[in-house]
């Protein structure tokens, strides 16, 4: 019974960690454009700085997950805690925007730091039976910092443009001390250590040469979607701060109201009828209807005007992609079979590249006009719904034979 006790205490500093990172993750979304206005930085910039954080993030994490079985998750997660304070601190001090991409840079290594820790140290206080569980909830913890972290943002700005940043550092040294005093070191058996090292070790050395034969797996049209919804997601989200605010002129607050709630929007379908939907509709059905209407209502975002057309078409386009993110990891663990880490491996690494190859071309784009990046996701988006369907119709002719 204490056993039990420690452990769910540690699952909630866990998830309270992951919440905090999250959150601090959304800050920037609808603070950017005043931030442009401030320094002087183009749309460009501001994409780079987006693709900065997981670029870090993707580059370090295999790295921080062997330190974090050498050295233990406990020191890892104090520490990135620390590198995450420092990072949102930066931030709300930056007057130039090289200090803008050394925040994001070390905000990407203290994500790193964070996550295979936090998994890892989830894995060892949970039994099998509990697992699916205890994940689950750590996926929650970031969820929801992803759905508050711009709302958050936007309403803390009404105190100052830099207040959110100093607020998260803030937070960060705090969540770094209750860890410290109060986190229980987790000691999983030597055996499964040795195991899980030689495992990361065959995993690092093979990376890149999976990444570069993955378009000989059965699924690789799964990853390819995987990476476009990311880039599209990322492109969206970039530049909404920047459009409807040259467009509009809205303010944080607005942009964050927006962003919040069409993320909840997603959230309470995951939780709610997503299983229903994949169960009355099919995945493959499923997947092609919501590129179809992130597709069209990203296109639509270009010619609303009104607060309450803008906040309804955005609220769609949350909604479709909340229910593709889900719906393409089902269908590749359905054809993953015995190959479950390895594609889990895959998808991530193409979500990390939709997440760099997004923001960046985004950016730059809109700073040719405002309305080109949105125009790319669209036609990118449209054009993998293309390919779904002329998929689904292959899959069907090779059924019948």
């Amino acid at each position: 019974m204490t056993l039990l006790f420690k452990n769910r205490g540690a699952l909630l500093i866990l998830m309270f960690n992951l919440l905090l990172v999250f959150t601090g993750i959304g800050l920037v979304i609808p603070i950017m454009p005043k931030f442009m206005e401030t320094l002087g930085i183009t749309g460009g910039i501001v994409g780079l700085l987006v693709a900065a954080f997981s670029l870090t993030q993707l580059l370090f994490s295999p790295l921080a997950g062997r330190l974090s079985d050498k050295f233990g998750r406990k020191r890892m997660i104090v520490i990135g805690m620390l590198v995450f304070a420092v990072s949102e601190a930066m931030f709300g001090f930056a007057e130039s925007s090289v200090l803008l991409f050394v925040s994001r840079l070390l905000g990407g290594i203290s994500a790193a730091m964070i996550m295979p820790a936090v998994m890892a140290y989830a894995a060892d206080i949970t039994t099998k039976e509990e697992r699916a569980s205890g994940m689950g909830f750590i996926n929650a913890a970031i969820t929801t910092g992803f759905i508050i972290g711009p709302g958050i943002g936007g309403y803390i700005a009404e105190f100052g443009i830099r207040a959110p940043f100093y607020a998260a550092g803030a937070a960060g040294v705090l969540a770094a001390v209750i860890n410290l005093i109060i986190l229980p070191e987790s000691k999983p058996a030597q055996e499964d250590a040795v195991e899980t090292a030689a495992a990361a070790g065959k995993e690092q050395r093979g990376f890149l040469t999976q990444l570069r034969y993955s378009y000989r797996e059965p699924y690789f049209l799964a990853l390819i979607i995987v990476f476009v919804m990311s880039f599209g997601l990322a492109n969206f989200e970039t530049v909404f701060g920047l459009f409807v605010d040259h467009k509009f002129g809205y303010e944080p607050k607005d942009i964050a109201f927006i962003i919040t709630f069409g993320s909840i929007a997603g959230a309470v379908v995951q939780v709610t009828i997503f299983s229903w939907i994949l169960r009355t509709f099919g995945e493959r059905r499923v997947i092609s209807v919501c590129l179809l209407f992130a597709g069209l209502f990203i296109a639509l975002t270009l010619f609303v005007h009104k607060f309450w057309l803008v906040f309804a078409v955005t609220f769609i386009i949350f909604l479709a992609i909340d229910i593709l993110r889900p719906a393409i990891s089902t269908q590749m663990s359905m054809v993953a079979k015995d190959q479950q880490g390895y594609v889990a491996g895959l998808n991530s690494a193409f979500t990390s590249l939709g997440n760099i190859a997004g923001p960046i071309i985004a950016g730059f784009l809109f700073d040719a006009d405002i309305n080109y990046p949105y125009t790319l996701a669209c036609v990118v988006l449209l054009l993998c719904f293309v390919l779904t369907l002329s998929e689904r119709k292959r899959s069907l002719q090779e059924a019948r034979t």
